[in-house]
């Protein structure tokens, strides 16, 4: 156990951030499976719509700190990637 006053405050805030942390990480991760979900669906509008949305909830986690920046774009990468193979170009 913590003995000093800062080491204590440390372990609070590490708690903290470890709460606010996991919520961010949970709804990127929620978000992509909706999108993954949506991609398997017929319904390309909806694939479309989910893979946006969980492309913004991945950039608003790699902002934060939560996610790294390339494990975020690796990601996206990958949803963008089913959804071509899904919606041919035009």
């Amino acid at each position: 156990m913590a003995n000093t006053a800062s080491a204590k405050k440390r372990i609070r805030q590490n708690e903290k951030r470890r709460v606010h942390n996991k919520l961010w990480r949970t709804r990127a991760r929620t978000y992509t499976k909706r999108a993954r979900t949506a991609l398997e669906s017929d319904n390309k509008a909806e694939a479309v719509k989910a893979v946006h949305e969980a492309i913004r909830e991945l950039d608003k986690a790699a902002a934060k700190g939560i996610i790294h920046r390339r494990n975020a774009d690796r990601r996206k990468s990958r949803l963008m990637k089913q959804l071509a193979m899904i919606e041919p170009s035009a």
